[in-house]
Order: C-alpha cells, then sequence, then structure tokens
C-alpha cells in the first residue's frame, strides 16, 4: 500500500475533511476501512496510519521497549495513547478533532501528502514539509551515491 502526492484541501466548520479519492482508492484497494491519527513525533503534522499500517507498527515498537523499564514503558504510552480511530462517511469524510488541530497548527487549509504507507495532514500555510529544491537535490544525490559507493565495496 503506498500513498502518493499532494493534495490542497479544505475543512468544514465542523473540521471535517474529504479523504482524497486517490488516497481512498488506495485504501479499498487494501480493503482497508479504518484509520489512525496521531500527532507526528517529530514535526507539526498529523499522521493518517491504515489500521493494518499502525498495528505493524504498534508491534515494532513493542517488540523494541521492555514492558519491565520504567522509561521504555512511558515511551509506548505516550505513542500509543494519543490516538484517534477514524471512519470515513459515506462521502469520504473524517474529522479532524480540535485539539488535533490545535497541535498541528490547522485552520481550514490543509494540505495531505502521501508518504509511502501514511498520510500527512499539514496546514497549507507552511511550507514546512518539504525542502528547498537545491537542498533536495543536494542531499538525495549524496544519499544515492553514498548508497551506491558502499555497494561498489560490497
Amino acid at each position: 500500500m503506498r500513498f502518493l502526492g499532494n493534495i490542497e484541501a479544505k475543512t468544514d466548520a465542523k473540521g471535517r475533511a474529504f479523504l482524497p479519492a486517490v488516497f481512498r482508492k488506495v485504501l479499498q484497494a487494501s480493503g482497508e476501512e479504518r484509520l489512525v491519527m496521531r500527532k507526528d513525533v517529530f514535526q507539526t503534522c498529523l499522521v493518517l496510519y491504515p489500521e493494518s499500517v499502525w498495528n505493524v507498527q504498534m508491534d515494532e515498537l513493542r517488540n523494541k521497549l521492555s514492558r519491565w523499564n520504567k522509561r521504555e514503558q512511558q515511551i509506548f504510552r505516550m505513542f500509543v495513547s494519543d490516538v484517534e480511530i477514524l471512519s470515513l462517511d459515506g462521502n469520504g469524510r473524517f474529522l479532524i478533532p480540535k485539539r488535533y488541530m490545535k497541535m498541528a497548527n490547522i485552520d481550514q487549509n490543509i494540505k495531505f501528502v502521501g508518504v509511502d504507507n501514511t498520510i500527512e495532514i499539514w496546514s497549507n500555510d507552511r511550507s514546512e514539509p518539504f525542502m528547498e529544491p537545491e537542498e533536495f537535490s543536494s542531499a538525495l544525490e549524496e544519499i544515492m551515491n553514498n548508497d551506491y559507493q558502499q555497494a561498489e565495496r560490497d
């Protein structure tokens, strides 16, 4: 399951948004009915996980953390506690709760960004999700050259 693209949208006065049709088709093709929403760990955006992807993420994190380590238990608790389980209505809409809108500094204008097996929701008033083109090309060149050089050594 792969979500690709960058789609601008708006929420209504109640905080409802239409999940872009291209993303709904991916969900339907995968047999997914529910999404899990949480604030991103690193950035000021919301992340929508198809339920199966969320479950894999939770299992992966749980396997890395000990239930018998206080700090690790707190990390797990923080990751899984502040989530919303969402279902799309018949029109493909879902509600972004007000507290999540505040967490992500979202007003009405939003941007959906497909990022592999998740969908990010950003305030459309921010350019934060993207690098400057020159910075992007330089970073990509460096990463890809490092991988290529490593493969040649192996």
